[in-house]
């Protein structure tokens, strides 16, 4: 018995190679949009770590008064800014800091902003995106 497709030109000899491509080719879109997930995933962590650093180290940054007797700690917004910007400056690599100020005197609000850039360049990523972390710490004394 005679296959009567070869006989007609209908060779399907060679469609499975494109299915395999095609397939491929999702799996490396796949791949490479979880991997820029997951760095920009990582670059908002380590931006709000860097926020929280930097309000605990402006929260630290009190003056002690004495009121009525007893010592009391204030925070000023000057400061809240001079102990971020020193945080920010040391470990924050292309961080910037946006604001630092205290709303109450006992606590520190520091703003952050960064941006982040795809470790591998694709069509289906965006080239870079701003992020922006704020952290809010209370002073140890009051």
């Amino acid at each position: 018995m005679r296959d009567s497709r070869a006989e007609h030109g209908q060779d399907d000899e060679g469609s499975i190679l494109i299915l395999t491509l095609g397939y491929a080719v999702l799996a490396l879109v796949a791949i490479l949009i979880c991997v820029a997930a997951t760095s920009l995933y990582l670059s908002q962590k380590r931006l709000d770590a860097l926020a929280d650093a930097a309000a605990l180290a402006a929260a630290d940054g009190f003056e002690v008064t004495v009121v009525d007797g007893a010592p009391l700690a204030t925070l000023t917004d000057a400061a809240v800014r001079r102990q971020a910007e020193l945080m920010v400056a040391e470990v924050g690599r292309d961080a910037v800091l946006l604001s630092a100020e205290t709303p109450d005197g006992v606590s520190a609000r520091v703003t952050v902003a960064g941006t982040w850039h795809p470790p591998v360049v694709t069509l289906f990523v965006p080239d870079g995106v701003a992020l922006e972390a704020t952290a809010t710490s209370r002073t140890a004394l009051r």
